[in-house]
């Protein structure tokens, strides 16, 4: 095996270690906050691993820059975190019950207030809190 074939392994192997925790961690947590967090994190690192490698054994074997591949990398790196966050916003929105394990609500003043100005306007007043 040369050295490219070595690297390029290496990173297919990582980015299949990290899918694959990422799919135990969407089988075995508890809740969709926790499963939403599995999912982006784990999966966007797997991709972009397996991603990179292609990237170099490409540039080594064609001895050409692939640059969908790296544009690839790009927008995972962008997307999957935003789309894991707005999951998760709208499961909170809608009031999907949190894990009785989960000691910490950091969103919900910032809901809180939110709601109030809604409420408010539905009511027809137009007071602004910030």
């Amino acid at each position: 095996m040369t050295m490219t074939e070595i690297i390029t392994s290496i990173f297919i192997i990582i980015g299949t270690f990290f899918i694959f925790v990422s799919s135990i961690g969407l089988v075995r947590l508890r809740d969709v906050y926790s499963r939403t967090h599995a999912g982006g994190k784990s999966s966007t690192l797997g991709v972009m691993s397996i991603m990179t490698g292609a990237v170099i054994f490409f540039i080594v074997t064609e001895e050409a820059f692939n640059f969908k591949l790296f544009l690839t990398i790009i927008f995972v790196f962008m997307t999957a975190p935003l789309a894991a966050l707005a999951v998760t916003r709208s499961a909170y929105r809608t009031n999907v019950k949190m894990n009785d394990a989960a000691h910490m609500d950091e969103l919900g003043d910032a809901m809180d207030v939110e709601r109030e100005k809604e409420r408010l306007k539905k009511l027809g007043k137009n007071y602004d809190y910030d």
